[in-house]
């Protein structure tokens, strides 16, 4: 098995900041806005947004969730092992809110069609967006593409995209794995 660093943790934080600014650029105030870490990993690129927004460009308060998606994916009955639930936190509506959906890969698209099933159950969202760190654009199997992107990656065959965060792993890091 091979790696390839695809990002560095400078790279990682330069798009960290172009991100935000793109969200701050989309939605203000976020009055109107919230935002939804998909779990389990991204929440932790949803949670470095929220605090570089914060920090960095003064924006007051900002919603922040977790939803799990687990049981509303069509292939969690597939595999061998029992799936264990993580923490949903939507403390808030989303009735005609802005909603944006948070997570580190997008690779089949059947996480955000399970996220988009999961939030009808915290109300009618006015709209909803999705933003990733790492978009693998040649393995979509449904029709769904982020309104904004990190990086776009060309994996193809048995590579597997590893996003690495200093909260949970030690460090930043992006890694294209082959077999």
């Amino acid at each position: 098995m091979s790696q390839k660093v695809l990002l560095s943790s400078k790279e990682i934080h330069i798009i960290l900041h172009r991100l935000a600014c793109q969200l701050l650029e989309n939605h203000l105030d976020f009055k109107d806005t919230v935002l939804v870490g998909l779990q389990p990993r991204g929440i932790f690129l949803a949670e470095r947004l929220t605090k570089i927004l914060k920090e960095e460009y003064g924006v007051k308060e900002i919603n922040l969730g977790f939803l799990d998606i687990t049981f509303y994916r069509d292939d969690f009955r597939r595999g061998e092992k029992t799936l264990e639930a993580n923490t949903t936190r939507i403390d808030f509506l989303v009735d005609d809110k802005k909603v944006v959906f948070i997570d580190d890969v997008l690779y089949t698209g059947r996480s955000i069609r399970a996220a988009l099933t999961a939030i009808q159950s915290f109300g009618r969202p006015k709209e909803i967006e999705l933003l990733t760190l790492i978009d693998r654009r040649f393995s979509r199997h449904l029709p769904i593409q982020p309104n904004y992107r990190g990086r776009q990656v060309d994996a193809i065959n048995e590579e597997k995209v590893k996003v690495m965060w200093e909260e949970n792993d030690g460090q930043d890091l992006i890694y294209l794995v082959s077999k």
